[in-house]
């Protein structure tokens, strides 16, 4: 490659084609030229083109179709609309459709190659704009798990702490809060990273064939029994075992699974003796396992066992600012997995995304980052795309200018409308309100001192 911009001219005339192509060609562009639409398709799907010159008026497929269907097929380049007939109107018109430009014949040579000039610098600013959203991107991604949250922070320290370590983990968090990253991060980091790292979910196998799973069994040992197997504990030696949902075990299982981390050794059903192991155990659960214990579902000394080091994940209400960090994660996500061009979140939608509480956490997010990606149109997910229910109505400032693309002021607003609606419930009582926005009652001082909202009644 040259390192020359490329352009194609499509017009009828003749002799525009040529004026344009030498005028342009003076200038250090590498031209093309078509006579009609039909012919610039059939160009622009064999040539990759950095900018696109198109009149309105010609015979076979006008300028208007050519620009609906090189938009269709997701062409690239910046196309500048011509037209010697051209008004207000379909100037704004071609705008709407997706032209960068439109110009009016006839045009002086220092106007064409000043919207060109111009079109160059848009490219280049987005460019630079992508390419500081991967570097922003990679910045704040550890291990596969995304955020800038100082909590998430602290808890990536924690893991590099543990990762060397055979010491058993504890996670607790929410169902979707990403409690099986954060264990595949533990493992990936450390010492092990080249063993297995074998995965299981307690809660979603049979109580009755959970212990076979875990500890395998061996030819004989019950009615289908063909074979000897190797348990999951057997199949992660060397590596790491992840018991997600531990605190489904029933408790007959739990008291042989305790035997198993202080003896480090595991007795498949049926066997007459059992063989050692060397297994890194991970577990994690949504439930209160400290409830649990108090109510003899789960067995204390397990618990205690278990929990030699505990990792708590927030749930993704209390991340607001991970939110656009993750939403556009999983929208390059799934534009790498759809081939396609990942579209852009509308700053309604985005506005909308952080204000919703996320019950189901990061997997929703996920799911509805998902849908939304499926249903949009013309490379922009807005409210429209979002799940119903979703969209919120709090009176956030509506979208009508670049500023309003700003996350921090969105979030901004989020947090003043938020306290204001508190402080409204309350009655003006500030330390309830604290606690009903689950924040420190110094933390809600210094918000109200940031908004302007002192005057809201002490308590």
């Amino acid at each position: 490659m040259n390192g020359r911009k490329h352009i194609l001219i499509i017009d009828d005339e003749e002799n525009l084609r040529h004026m344009l192509s030498v005028m342009l060609t003076r200038q250090g562009y590498q031209t093309d030229s078509a006579g009609h639409g039909q012919e610039g398709l059939e160009k622009i799907r064999q040539q990759a083109y950095d900018f696109i010159l198109c009149d309105i008026r010609m015979p076979e497929m006008d300028g208007k179709s050519f620009l609906a269907k090189a938009l269709q097929e997701q062409v690239s380049s910046a196309i500048i609309m011509m037209s010697a007939y051209g008004t207000v109107e379909t100037a704004v018109e071609c705008m709407k459709m997706g032209a960068y430009d439109f110009i009016s014949k006839p045009f002086k040579k220092d106007e064409i190659v000043m919207v060109l000039k111009k079109a160059e610098e848009r490219e280049r600013l987005k460019e630079e704009n992508r390419q500081l959203k991967e570097a922003v991107a990679g910045r704040f991604v550890y291990s596969g798990i995304v955020s800038r949250n100082s909590t998430m922070e602290e808890l990536f320290g924690q893991i590099r702490k543990v990762s060397d370590l055979k010491t058993t983990v504890l996670i607790l968090g929410e169902s979707g809060t990403g409690k099986e990253l954060v264990a595949r991060a533990i493992h990936n980091n450390g010492r092990r990273a080249s063993r297995p790292f074998v995965a299981v979910n307690c809660g979603a196998i049979p109580e009755n064939l959970l212990e076979s799973e875990l500890f395998g069994h061996v030819r004989g040992a019950f009615t289908d029994a063909s074979n000897d197997k190797a348990g999951l504990f057997q199949q992660a030696d060397g590596g790491t075992l992840f018991l997600d949902e531990v605190g489904e075990m029933p408790l007959p299982l739990q008291v042989k699974l305790l035997r198993v981390l202080q003896e480090e050794e595991i007795r498949p059903v049926g066997a007459s003796h059992a063989r050692k192991i060397d297994v890194r155990v991970v577990s994690a659960t949504s439930r209160n396992l400290e409830a649990a214990v108090k109510e003899g579902l789960f067995r204390e000394d397990l618990y205690f066992r278990l929990n030699v080091f505990c990792l708590q994940l927030p749930p993704l209400r209390e991340r607001p600012e991970d939110i656009p960090l993750l939403a556009e994660h999983f929208v390059r996500n799934f534009a790498r997995q759809a081939q396609g061009e990942a579209p852009r979140i509308a700053a309604d939608a985005m506005r909308s995304l952080i204000s919703y509480a996320w019950p189901g956490n990061i997997r929703e997010l996920e799911n509805a980052i998902e849908r939304a990606a499926i249903l949009c149109e013309g490379g922009v997910i807005n409210n429209a795309c979002l799940p119903p229910g979703l969209v919120s109505g709090m009176n956030l400032p509506p979208a009508g200018n670049d500023e309003d693309l700003s996350i921090k002021k969105a979030e901004e607003a989020l947090e003043r409308d938020l306290i204001r609606k508190a402080l409204e419930r309350t009655g003006g009582n500030r330390t309830q309100a604290a606690r009903i926005l689950e924040i420190s009652h110094r933390s809600l001082l210094y918000k109200l001192k940031e908004f302007g909202l002192e005057s809201a009644k002490n308590a």
